[in-house]
């Protein structure tokens, strides 16, 4: 299924800020999908529902986060 035809809110991408250290991880793993706030370094997420050509560096990045402040899920929103 292209990311065109994927029903709109099928991949979620989410931060917890209150878990987030500023370590980057996620950024060096799926700089279109996240960055980091300048005034402290935490996550900001770009793209909570990334095209299917991100969702491979998304999943590399939730599991490098140390903090485990990322999830992605996947599948229809219901």
């Amino acid at each position: 299924m292209s990311a065109t035809s994927r029903p709109v809110g099928s991949e979620r991408v989410r931060a917890e800020i209150h878990l987030c250290v500023g370590a980057g991880q996620c950024v060096l793993a799926a700089p279109a999908v996240f960055d980091q706030a300048v005034d402290d370094g935490l996550v900001l997420v770009l793209d909570d529902t990334p095209p299917d050509s991100e969702l491979s560096a998304v999943r590399d990045a939730v599991w490098a986060c140390p903090s485990g402040a990322l999830t992605l899920r996947e599948g229809p929103v219901i």
